[in-house]
């Protein structure tokens, strides 16, 4: 799957994601009210109204991204009626194209890990026959509980040809409390990162590994350590823009070849039309304010890495 998501990036020109995490408060009006008018202010009204959202963004900037980074939390706060917009936004946006990257963050000891890696990007036996549950392409995975883990992810990755990014260094505040502790001298997210390198070499693409890393945009001198550390790996980043990543502050989380990460923005591209940079465009044409938001983050990372378009 890292051979697609690399090609995808390569022809468009587009090292970057859209994190499609829809607040329900991002969602303009009419198209709350719309849903609400079908299905009352209800679980499954909210869920609709994500939905719409959702596609009409999909629909506006799918044909100059590679990839969606849809974050599982913000449709779960919806109970069953919002994993089946997860679901429905997943299955929508594998239609049209796009590398589907299942934001879920999970981890757990084997079985259970097992369990997470079969419903996501596996199939799960139920008798004779066999199902794909949400069926993305990559999901995130964390790894503070070792091997036991994160192996069950790297097997079935072997098995259907998909991909995960296991968590090196976050974007938040205080993941150093954690992250940034020294063992015998070396910061924790190094070793993670060794381990990293270790569970890719069994998943390998052409260039690259199936296993990915997480390394946020706020902490650039760590990830320029961490790209020179793991030259196979790719680099997903979250925290470019609303988190206050700046794309000259990424130059380092790519190789000479100008691959080796996508850059993810959430809130920044699909609540475009909230910001005073967009207003223009108004809430009616959401849409439109999110696919020049697309196109001018484009045009900030690639300039920032030397790829002009």
């Amino acid at each position: 799957m890292i051979n697609t998501l690399v090609e995808k990036i390569s022809n468009l020109n587009a090292p970057v994601v859209v994190g499609l995490d829809p607040m329900l408060d991002y969602v303009p009006s009419h198209i709350q009210k719309k849903a609400f008018e079908e299905y009352g202010e209800t679980l499954e009204g909210a869920a609709d109204a994500i939905w719409q959202f959702n596609k009409g963004i999909v629909d506006a900037v799918y044909d100059l991204i590679p990839a969606v980074k849809p974050q599982i939390a913000m449709y779960e706060q919806f109970g069953i009626p919002g994993l089946m917009a997860f679901e429905k936004t997943c299955a929508y946006c594998k239609e049209k194209g796009l590398v589907v990257i299942g934001d879920i963050k999970r981890g757990d000891i084997g079985s259970t890990s097992g369990a997470y890696a079969t419903g996501h990007l596996g199939k799960v036996q139920v008798g004779s026959k066999r199902y794909s549950g949400f069926s993305e392409d990559f999901v995130t995975v964390n790894p503070y509980l070792g091997t036991d883990g994160v192996k069950p992810f790297v097997d079935v990755c072997k098995e259907e040809n998909k991909g995960i990014f296991v968590l090196v260094k976050t974007s938040n505040p205080s993941s150093g409390e954690f992250q940034d502790q020294l063992i015998d001298g070396t910061p924790l997210y190094e070793l993670v990162a060794r381990k990293v390198v270790e569970w890719g070499a069994e998943c390998m693409g052409d260039t690259y590994s199936n296993v990915g890393c997480v390394v946020g945009a706020t902490y650039p001198e760590m990830g320029k350590v961490l790209r020179k550390m793991m030259p196979k790996t790719y680099i997903l980043v979250p925290g470019y823009g609303a988190q206050g990543g700046k794309a000259e502050d990424l130059v380092h989380y790519f190789n000479e070849d100008g691959l080796g990460a996508i850059v993810n923005s959430s809130r920044g591209i699909i609540a475009a039309y909230k910001q005073e940079k967009y207003a223009n465009f108004g809430a009616e044409n959401f849409a439109d304010a999110s696919r020049q938001a697309v196109k001018d983050m484009i045009a900030d990372i690639t300039g920032a890495i030397g790829k002009d378009v």
